[in-house]
């Protein structure tokens, strides 16, 4: 069964791309909420970048009373690890897969492609980066945690052992508590991962040092 592609927006920093960014939202938002930050992380025009900013499915989510939104998989318990959406966890992760595939058609190979997410994308970023069977360039997760991570030892793919990791996290977190991504953080790290972990004096949010942040992994890793 071909799994379906996602709408998507996209942003380019220069003409004809040979590297890609595929960034995943947070519950309830859309690929409009990060597309403004392109331009905010001032990167130079070689090599040129296509961000890809993809849409979720809109699904009820059982936390918000039941209510359809734009979600990567069904919240189901307010401390995110209990009760997890597996089947909803692992049919993003096709979906999030078959857009590398389609940079791949278009000229960028997986080597070149970083993934990244915010909150509930950041935890599809792990899941769907980690297993891939091609090295990604780097992984990027913002705000968010592992999903499932009693299933990383067995499903991981060597591929990306060694991929880069940016993690970041607000101390001041209210959604994803502080210590569900130091937990995340260490698991990847005691299972040998090279990540780069970074806290930030704020909310569930993004802050300008953290986009320094950001874009001073990204130039590093699509150089």
């Amino acid at each position: 069964m071909t799994t379906q592609l996602l709408e998507t927006l996209e942003r380019e920093t220069a003409p004809n791309p040979t590297r890609a960014v595929i960034w995943l939202h947070g519950l309830g938002a859309d690929g409009n909420d990060f597309a403004p930050i392109v331009p905010e992380l001032r990167l130079p025009a070689s090599p040129a970048i296509r961000f890809v900013f993809p849409h979720a499915p809109i699904q009820p989510v059982t936390i918000n009373g039941g209510m359809a939104m734009r979600a990567w998989y069904d919240i189901r318990n307010a401390d995110l690890a209990q009760r997890e959406d597996a089947q909803g966890i692992r049919k993003s992760q096709q979906a999030i897969q078959a857009l590398i595939a389609r940079e791949n058609a278009r000229g960028i190979a997986t080597r070149h492609i970083v993934l990244a997410g915010f909150s509930q994308g950041c935890a599809m970023t792990l899941q769907s980066g980690l297993r891939l069977e091609e090295p990604l360039a780097g992984l990027v997760g913002l705000s968010g945690y592992l999903p499932m991570p009693e299933t990383l030892t067995d499903e991981a793919h060597h591929a990306n052992q060694k991929t880069p990791i940016f993690l970041a996290h607000g101390t001041h977190d209210p959604v994803v508590p502080l210590q569900r991504a130091l937990d995340s953080c260490k698991q990847l790290i005691d299972n040998g991962y090279d990540v780069s972990w970074k806290t930030y004096p704020m909310p569930h949010s993004v802050c300008a040092q953290e986009i320094q942040d950001i874009a001073d992994f990204l130039r590093r890793v699509l150089a």
